[in-house]
């Protein structure tokens, strides 16, 4: 009988981490299913199905983590660990409350770094794995109204970048990979659609990113050798432009937020 091998998915209760859960189970990893909502998290193990098992746990908290990974290394080798949960604010920084802003920093940021050292942990006496870590267009250029959210995400990059560097440094066969997609049409992105600030999130395109190929595309990058990967790649060249100009990207915030308005208002439509 073949070696169990076993997957951690943070914030897999719906959206993104649930589509990226199931495509684990399709490679027939145990894949555990944590999620801040313990009935989204056994909603979504029910409906992946394959030996997928729920877990409820707030990646604010490290020893949380730790827990899960204890448990998913019981089950077998730990192969996976994706840091996926996270939450938007789309407010100018002066409006934001101060527990709004520990929680956008707290669970984007601080519980990408939490969750990674418990992988880490988990799999350096395994054998090695892959770290899979959900950052944004955001981390690759400042996003006026999403200020916060995109700091956190940039942070989430370098902190990814930076890890892979030490591992390799020490010899631990472990992978790090980041993603970094434009808006994705998820429950996160329609709650904050009547926000005044949000424009911009539908600036980028026509249409936002669906779910399915999100997810396709990280489990690409999963497998592949590029440390970090945009979606759709032009935008990320032209944000990585913007951010080597950055007075010019501020001149054209307001255009770009009035093209965004237009676009979501028949988006709203639709």
């Amino acid at each position: 009988m073949a070696a169990v091998e076993t997957a951690v998915v943070t914030g897999a209760g719906r959206g993104l981490g649930r589509a990226i859960a199931s495509r684990l189970a399709d490679r027939g990893l145990a894949v555990l299913v944590a999620d801040v909502d313990a009935e989204l998290a056994e909603r979504a193990a029910q409906e992946i199905g394959r030996g997928a098992t729920p877990e409820q746990a707030d990646v604010r908290d490290p020893d949380a983590l730790r827990s899960i990974a204890r448990r998913a290394t019981a089950r077998g080798r730990m192969a996976v660990w994706v840091n996926n949960a996270g939450v938007l604010r789309t407010e100018h920084v002066w409006d934001h409350t101060d527990d709004a802003v520990d929680l956008i920093v707290a669970t984007n940021l601080l519980g990408v770094v939490h969750g990674s050292r418990a992988a880490v942990d988990a799999m350096r006496g395994g054998g090695g794995g892959r770290i899979l870590n959900i950052a944004s267009l955001s981390s690759l250029a400042p996003a006026p109204g999403l200020a916060v959210y995109g700091a956190t995400k940039q942070g989430v990059l370098a902190f990814s970048i930076a890890l892979q560097a030490e591992l390799r440094e020490t010899g631990i066969p472990i992978e790090v990979r980041s993603v970094c997609p434009d808006a994705i049409e998820t429950d996160m992105v329609r709650e904050r659609a009547g926000d005044p600030q949000a424009a911009l999130i539908w600036s980028g395109m026509r249409r936002l990113l669906s779910v399915d190929e999100v997810a396709d595309r990280a489990i690409e990058l999963l497998d592949g050798d590029r440390l970090c990967g945009a979606i759709p790649s032009w935008r990320g060249g032209l944000a990585r432009a913007i951010n080597f100009a950055p007075s010019a990207g501020i001149r054209l915030t307001p255009m770009l937020k009035r093209l965004g308005d237009r676009r979501r208002r028949r988006w709203r439509a639709a």
